[in-house]
Parts: C-alpha cells; sequence; structure tokens
C-alpha cells in the first residue's frame, strides 16, 4: 500500500474528508446557528439584518459541503452507498430543507406584504433548525452503527429508526452548538437594540449547549459500548476531551468580557475536537456494524484504487490552498457590522 510521509492513501483521504466536514460544520454552522434564532426577533428590520449578516457568506459556505461530498463519493464510494442506503430518509429531508431555506433567503424581502414575509421567516426558521438537528441526527447513528451485513448490505429498519433517543440527543446537542456560533457570529455583526437582544439570547444559547453537550456526554460514556477503549490503549489522546471542556468553559468567560471574536474562534474549537474526537474514535472504521464488527465499513473495504487516492491527493494539494485563499479574501472583505442597502435581501 502507498504511502506519504509513513501514512497509506486511505487514512490521507480519512482526514481529508473529515477536514472538509469540518469546515462545513464550522462555517456553515453558525449560518445555521442565526436562521435557528431568526423567529425570535420581532421586528422586520432585525430580521432583514440578521438574514444579510450572512447574506454573502452562506452560498459561498456551501462549497464545503459540495466537495466534501464529491471527496467522500470518490474516495469511500462504498461508504457512501451504504450510509446513503441507512439514511435515505433525513438526506432527503436534509436535500429539501436546503432548497427551501435557500428560497427563503432570496424570495422573503422581494416583496413588501406582511403575510409574505412571514411565510418566508417561518420556512427560514423551520429549514435552518432542522438542518441543525438532522445533521447531529446521522452523527449520532454513525457513532451508534448500523445493522450492516454480508456485503454491507443495511437490514435496519428506514422510516423512523434514525429518531432512536441517542441520536435525538446529539441532533440536539449539534443544533444547540450551531445557535451558540450563530448568536456569537450575528453580535459581530449587529449593533443596537439588536445587538442587546441578541447579548440576552447567547446566554439563554449557551445554557441549552451545556445541558445538552452534558446530557449527551454521560449517555456516551455510560451506554455506548467501547468507547473508551481507544484511549486506553493510546492515553496521549485524553488532550482531546480535555481541550474540548477547555474550549467550552472559556466561551462565557470571553462573551462575558465581550471578546466575541474571540469566542467565536473558541466555539468553533470547540466543535473541531469534538469532530476529532468522534473521527478517533472510529477510525479506521466508518460505519460501524451492530450485527458482527467484520461487516463493519472501513477506510480500507471502502476505498478507491491507490492510483485514485494518489491522483486525488495531487489535486488536493493543488487546489487547498486556492480553497483557503478564497475564503480568506471573502470574510476578509465582508467583515464588519451590516447596513441595509438597495442590494440586500
Amino acid at each position: 500500500m502507498e504511502t506519504i510521509l509513513g501514512i497509506d492513501y486511505p487514512t490521507l483521504w480519512y482526514l481529508v474528508v473529515g477536514l472538509l466536514f469540518s469546515g462545513y460544520a464550522i462555517l456553515e454552522g453558525f449560518d445555521y446557528g442565526a436562521g435557528a434564532w431568526h423567529l425570535f426577533f420581532k421586528k422586520d428590520m432585525s430580521r432583514r439584518i440578521a438574514i444579510n449578516a450572512i447574506g454573502p457568506l452562506w452560498d459561498a459556505n456551501q462549497v464545503w459541503l459540495i466537495i466534501g461530498g464529491g471527496a467522500l463519493f470518490a474516495g469511500f464510494p462504498v461508504m457512501y452507498a451504504t450510509m446513503l442506503s441507512a439514511m435515505y430518509i433525513p438526506f432527503m429531508l436534509f436535500l429539501m430543507l436546503l432548497v427551501l431555506r435557500s428560497a427563503a433567503i432570496k424570495f422573503r424581502s422581494s416583496e413588501e406584504m406582511t403575510w409574505w414575509r412571514k411565510i418566508w421567516d417561518i420556512v427560514y426558521f423551520v429549514s435552518n433548525t432542522l438542518i441543525g438537528f438532522l445533521l447531529g441526527v446521522v452523527l449520532g447513528n454513525i457513532l451508534q452503527g448500523f445493522e450492516l451485513h454480508e456485503n454491507f448490505v443495511y437490514k435496519g429498519g428506514i422510516f423512523l429508526t434514525f429518531l432512536n433517543p441517542y441520536a435525538l440527543m446529539t441532533g440536539l446537542t449539534t443544533l444547540s452548538i450551531f445557535m451558540t456560533q450563530g448568536a456569537i457570529f450575528l453580535l459581530l455583526k449587529t449593533e443596537g437594540k439588536l445587538h442587546d437582544r441578541l447579548n440576552y439570547l447567547l446566554k439563554k444559547g449557551m445554557v441549552f449547549f451545556i445541558i445538552s453537550f452534558a446530557t449527551t456526554s454521560l449517555y456516551t460514556l455510560t451506554f455506548l459500548h467501547g468507547v473508551t477503549d481507544k484511549f486506553k490503549e493510546q492515553p496521549i489522546f485524553f488532550i482531546l476531551p480535555v481541550l474540548a471542556f477547555l474550549a467550552v468553559a472559556n466561551v462565557p468567560r470571553l462573551v462575558s468580557k465581550k471578546r466575541y471574536s474571540q469566542a467565536l474562534v473558541f466555539s468553533s474549537l470547540i466543535m473541531a475536537f469534538l469532530l476529532m474526537l468522534v473521527a478517533f474514535q472510529l477510525y479506521p472504521v466508518l460505519l460501524p456494524s451492530t450485527i458482527d464488527p467484520k461487516y463493519s465499513v472501513t477506510i480500507y473495504n471502502a476505498a478507491s484504487s491507490q492510483k485514485s487516492l494518489g491522483i486525488m491527493l495531487t489535486i488536493v494539494l493543488i487546489g487547498a490552498p486556492l480553497l483557503a485563499g478564497y475564503f480568506l479574501f471573502l470574510y476578509k472583505t465582508f467583515h464588519g457590522k451590516v447596513k441595509l442597502d438597495d442590494t440586500s435581501y
């Protein structure tokens, strides 16, 4: 098996896919979080400002999802097919909600009628809230595993089996961290009474996150079999939960001192460390089988050919700096407070 710096190609592609979906969760997470607060703003002007805060960014942040999905399909096609079979309903709902969310952003302010704007406000709020929740539900199901049999055939239920207790908890935890992230981002983009309102909402959001995070963590440690085994084998990785806990503790401190830029960085680090924990816990498994571990989808039995992975890794080396440069330019160009004009949503 071919390697780069002693790391085999499937492991490198595992890291690439993980980085792409982490970027998506962090950058699009505050977009979804901002939208999940939408109906908590009472005035039409406040809602317009909140939408325009993400206006130049939301469609660009979708790039991470597109590239991440493409990378998963190209590098681990078996995993892509198996996961879609098991999670068909939530993924179809996810795609539908993405379309509705985009429509709400585009159409909401195109007419002056109050009823028109209220309908799209509800669509925008519901779509953002459910997208964040569903992403967590999918993650919770992956951590628990699927009923996979020989040749990775999914033997589980289709319709509502994905809404199990643990998946519901991870869904709420994901939504809560998105809402915390979104409120902090909006504080950076707003001023006046809306800024004061967001300060109040952020405190509620942080309580929601801490309670849901603590509950999910306790359930994980108590009921998920073997969740601590890898930490016993490689104690150095205990640094990941420690760093995640420190990041969680630091966000309220920074918010209380009105250091919102730093708070946004640390809320992003919470997601990064938690996703690293997931990656470390699963590796080299992509989709665990609850029937028999030998039926699990791993980075080795799901990977494309060595030549394909080698070519794609070369493309990543070329494309990664371009992607990073584009987003640095984008966020630098559109930093600062929101000012509405004739071109605003």
